[in-house]
């Protein structure tokens, strides 16, 4: 009988964070269920927080692995210590003037030139844009990404400039627009540089209009707004010019340069397994921190190790998933350069 897994993303309150910038990165020691969907958790570092399960993010209860290799499995997880530090090291070796230019990234489309800077493969793309614009590291309003003011037109007049002509940035800003564009696109066949977007990301933005979503930026809902503003950037990507994708890229390093490491640990509740698993997002991907049973006292050890080395085959599965949508990605992006 197929599991049904309900994944669950904590995330814990600024009172906890507080005390990871103090230096220490708190770990969970124990979770357990309460009355009235509230969720136990108790921190290392004997500090006990109380959540309601209804209020957390919740991912679904089937775990959609995409067979297609058309999509990423995402979490929105904290970045690993040891992947920030390579970003900054790579960093430091890009700018240094006696690199080797072959070494240095392509500015010709924003998947290369994000890839060329973070290393990693297509989730690590993902997230590290998500997490540029949840923290306004990235804003689409910057000037830089408006289009130029001009009264040329294309001679003849091409589907493209009928389409994009009224656009005020590269991309469709709105929602209007980007729903327009994307039916369009789809309609043609012409929707590769979504590929790899996690599936939720999409249909977000689909079942989402312009009122809808200027709700979701008046409720400071700002991961599902970043979610939805991917998906409108993407569908601008191939019109971005030069001076746009290096703004881009470099929005997005500054934000994952200054990304605290010391932040909580991202905790997904696998309900099947009663387990709280804390992950984070490594140089190879989605990497296992602790897995803590809520019934860990009343359970065998044989039993507990069999769950955790499902937990362990799910992460693998979907790091595996992901590394195949990365070369699928890879793939296209060198066919374009013939």
């Amino acid at each position: 009988m197929k599991r049904l897994i309900a994944v669950v993303i904590i995330v814990l309150s600024a009172k906890a964070a507080a005390f990871a910038q103090q230096g220490l990165q708190p770990t969970i020691a124990a979770m357990r269920w309460g009355a009235d969907y509230k969720l136990h958790v108790k921190l290392a570092n004997d500090s006990d927080y109380v959540v309601d399960v209804r209020g957390l993010y919740h991912t679904g209860k089937d775990l959609f692995i995409d067979t297609t290799n058309n999509s990423a499995t995402y979490y929105p997880v904290s970045l690993d210590k040891e992947f920030v530090d390579y970003i900054k090291s790579k960093r430091i070796y890009n700018d240094d003037s006696r690199a080797d230019s072959l070494a240095q990234p392509s500015y010709k489309t924003l998947w290369s030139a994000l890839h060329g800077n973070l290393g990693g493969g297509y989730i690590h793309f993902i997230n590290c844009m998500v997490y540029a614009l949840e923290s306004q590291n990235l804003r689409l309003t910057d000037p830089i990404l408006m289009r130029p003011s001009t009264k040329w037109k294309p001679k003849p007049m091409t589907s493209t400039y009928k389409r994009t002509r009224k656009w005020t940035y590269y991309y469709p800003n709105t929602q209007q627009l980007a729903l327009k564009e994307y039916k369009l696109r789809k309609k043609t066949g012409d929707l590769k540089d979504l590929q790899g977007v996690p599936q939720p990301f999409i249909d977000l933005f689909l079942s989402t209009n312009q009122s809808d979503y200027e709700k979701l930026v008046a409720n400071r809902r700002m991961r599902e707004v970043a979610q939805i503003e991917l998906v409108k950037l993407l569908l601008g990507a191939k019109y971005l010019g030069e001076d746009q994708i290096r703004y881009i890229s470099s929005r997005v390093l500054i934000a994952v340069m200054k990304y605290n490491v010391n932040t909580m640990p991202s905790v997904i509740i696998f309900d099947d397994y009663n387990a709280a698993v804390a992950l984070s997002l490594g140089v190879n991907g989605y990497k296992i921190e602790k897995i803590v049973y809520s019934d860990g006292e009343v359970v065998t050890g044989t039993e507990l190790e069999g769950r955790t080395e499902l937990i362990e085959a799910l992460i693998k599965r979907i790091n595996e998933a992901n590394e195949r949508v990365f070369r699928k990605k890879l793939q296209l992006y060198y066919q374009r350069k013939k």
